[in-house]
């Protein structure tokens, strides 16, 4: 027993403030869906090139695209994302490691994403927190940087584990390193036996057609928007 610590306490609190932000995911994913807006959350660590990535894809994708930012401070990502003409909103959280539901749910009545299009988030670099909050996300998407090592799997598991496609990213840069794949995937399938690995380059551009191929087929699984329902979830 925690006796006067106040751990008991403190998990309750936790346990509240999950809870409230479910709900509000599951109104956000339900607004989402009847619009066939489909949203992507984009997870990894600092430095795995995660926004190079998303730049490249939505210079891609044929369908409309919009995009949350989420930094701890500055706009830089969102300045570099905007520069390819889609729209963007910065979601700056201090001190805070992740995004949550409330935050993509002003996030969408800022953007008004469009009926049949995709909305990518770019999570705060992080390997723990963004994990354990849902947003109302249609599929989690973890990039891991070739550089970070092969061990990450088995470090940060519940972020692995709870991702319906796993990015490898950086691949040009293998022959350079110590990367064993068999071992990467290897340690993938002990906490996450089903999720596709691809392996990309952002910058050279390898494996993004795979890549391509998997967003547009999940958005295309997507029912029909509804007549007359709009984007914006309610208050």
């Amino acid at each position: 027993m925690c006796g006067t610590c106040g751990c008991s306490e403190t998990v309750t609190i936790e346990e509240k403030v999950l809870a409230r932000n479910d709900s509000l995911a599951s109104h956000n994913r339900a607004a989402l869906a009847s619009a066939s807006v489909f949203a992507v959350n984009l997870m990894s660590s600092p430095g795995s090139g995660k926004t190079t990535l998303l730049e490249r894809t939505v210079r891609s994708l044929d369908v409309p695209v919009s995009v949350v930012e989420g930094d701890q401070a500055t706009s830089f990502d969102a300045d570099r994302i905007r520069s390819t003409g889609v729209a963007v909103t910065q979601i700056n959280t201090g001190a805070g490691c992740h995004l949550d539901a409330s935050m993509l749910h002003e996030a969408i009545h800022t953007l008004s994403p469009a009926p049949g299009s995709v909305l990518f988030v770019e999570n705060v670099g992080n390997l723990v927190c963004p994990a354990l909050f849902d947003l109302g996300e249609a599929a989690r998407v973890v990039i891991m940087s070739a550089p970070e090592g092969v061990d990450k799997p088995l470090k940060y598991p519940h972020m692995f584990r709870t991702a319906d496609l796993i990015l490898l990213n950086k691949v040009d840069l293998l022959p350079y390193l110590d990367f064993p794949l068999d071992v990467f995937k290897t340690q993938v399938r002990q906490v996450n036996p089903t999720a596709p690995i691809l392996h990309v380059s952002a910058t050279r551009g390898d494996g993004m057609d795979t890549w391509l191929d998997w967003l547009n087929s999940h958005r295309a699984a997507h029912s029909p928007p509804q007549l007359g329902v709009s984007t914006n979830p309610t208050p």
